[in-house]
């Protein structure tokens, strides 16, 4: 026997890969996920031994129904309750908001109904455009810090910029403040002498699901791609600005980086602090002291409206997607979308055109040239069936657009981590504010138009007159758009 598999030592493998395939193929269709993640999977499966399986082991697990968080204890935190409970509408509030959203309530309702996001009221904001305005006012609000700081990030790096940052928590930490920091570790790059550093200071730190070779593992699945700071309970931080250089124009960043990140001082602030925690219970893998300081009284006089949408496998729901998809079904005047990552689903395309055909204004603006090439070519794909319905598509051309947001009727917008895409709507743990308000919409708003100036439109007909090279790769690279 042991002659037989050492004669035929490859063809034996390739059998064990084909059961094994044969009953990867079994599983996935008894999830009946989409069939169009279901070809793709079982045709990676079929074609490519042993890569395939690799793939589907990295990519085809669905987590939403096992859940990888448990949040009991932070759900059932007196805590908590007290803290949901302090944020409740008055009934005045409410009608005010009815009025204000009209038939945008709906969104209200839906997360309401789906996951733990109170509507949140007594809220001031600030739209934080680039990386160098959201270090500076960051960097101001980490200073003044009097009892906490909670860090959760999907990339922080002991770069320059990222050095200033963690500076600043040593020294809070140093005098005694409450540091408590939680990174990615495949999307974060800290050094071991950093990592001790921060030890040594007494600043709390977990990485988020560690892998052996994070350099090997940069598409790897269910990753933290959260970008959330709570400061004193008051101050949230929430949007696509990572802690890194990447993000920050200077002269010596060849590449001019476009994105938009969120100051929130108020009761959004408690939600944000709710999520830090949970990711907190899971990653430290131990009970977490919930304090009633983590949840101070507001004494914000401002009314910005916000509910904060995480989803990812720790939410029975994908709350960022079907919010982005009430939004666009209710919308009556326009749409204007920013997204670096553009490989929809195809409820997501449906709704964009027939919002685009009933005569609603939709504009969406992605990079002219990705950080991904893969990724590009899947964008390229979805393209003309846009186009067609009369969608304005824009190729940003002044650097590489990485905000995330959406602006609907002057009423609504939204501003977080999670792109237009099958990683962000159902694997990665993502995070976005939803914000109900006529002159935050109207800032978003301008921003995107000065993004226009900088951005090329996509002319139909030139589009369709593309090379057949092109086209090719294209659809080759929308094949793996599931996996992507």
């Amino acid at each position: 026997m042991i002659d037989y598999i050492q004669e035929h030592f490859w063809t034996v493998l390739v059998v064990i890969n084909y059961l094994l395939a044969l009953s990867a193929i079994f599983t996935i269709l008894l999830k009946n996920i989409s069939p169009t993640k279901t070809i793709s999977y079982i045709l990676v499966l079929a074609l490519f031994p042993f890569f395939g399986l690799v793939i589907y082991y990295l990519f085809g697990q669905q987590y939403r129904k096992t859940k990888i968080f448990n949040r009991k204890h932070i759900v059932n935190s007196s805590v908590i309750k007290s803290a949901e409970n302090s944020i409740v509408l008055e009934r005045g509030d409410l009608r005010a908001i009815n009025e204000q959203l009209d038939d945008k309530i709906k969104l209200v309702k839906l997360l309401k109904t789906s996951e733990r996001s109170p509507l949140t009221i007594r809220n001031d904001v600030e739209i934080l455009r680039n990386g160098e305005t959201k270090f500076k006012r960051l960097f101001e609000d980490l200073k003044q810090a009097k009892h906490h700081i909670h860090v959760e990030y999907y990339i922080i790096k002991d770069d320059r910029i990222g050095t200033q940052f963690l500076d600043i928590l040593c020294e809070k930490a140093q005098q005694g403040i409450e540091v408590k920091l939680t990174y990615d570790d495949v999307g974060s790059r800290l050094s071991s002498k950093m990592k001790q550093r921060l030890d040594d200071h007494g600043i709390q730190q977990f990485p988020f699901m560690p892998v052996l070779f994070s350099s090997l593992t940069g598409k790897s699945n269910y990753r933290n791609h959260r970008k959330i700071v709570v400061i004193d309970g008051k101050i949230g931080y929430i949007g696509g600005i990572n802690i890194s250089d990447n993000y920050v124009n200077t002269p010596e960043n060849s590449r001019y980086w476009r994105d938009t990140h969120l100051r929130i001082y108020g009761e959004a602030a408690k939600v944000l602090q709710f999520h830090f925690l949970t990711t907190w219970d899971f990653v430290t893998d131990q009970t977490t002291q919930i304090k009633d300081s983590y949840f101070p009284e507001t004494d914000c006089e401002k009314n910005v409206a916000i509910q904060i949408a995480a989803s990812g496998p720790d939410t029975d729901w994908a709350n960022i997607m079907e919010a982005i998809l009430t939004a666009i079904n209710n919308a009556e005047r326009y749409i204007y979308i920013t997204t670096p990552y553009f490989i929809p689903n195809d409820q997501v395309i449906t709704a964009l055109q027939i919002a685009s055909k009933i005569g609603v204004d939709v504009k969406l603006i992605i990079p002219k040239v990705s950080d991904s090439w893969i990724a590009e070519q899947a964008t390229n794909s979805y393209i003309q069936p846009l186009l067609e319905a009369g969608v304005e598509v824009w190729r940003y051309r002044k650097g590489f657009v990485h905000a995330k947001t959406m602006v609907v009727d002057d009423v609504f917008s939204t501003i977080g981590t999670c792109n237009l895409d099958n990683r962000s709507f159902n694997i990665n743990f993502e995070i976005n504010a939803l914000i109900y308000d006529k002159e935050e919409s109207e800032l978003l708003k301008s921003q995107f138009m000065k993004d226009i100036e900088d951005s090329e439109k996509i002319d139909a007909d030139q589009w369709q007159r593309r090379s057949s090279y092109n086209r090719l790769k294209e659809s080759f690279s929308r094949l793996l758009a599931p996996l992507l």
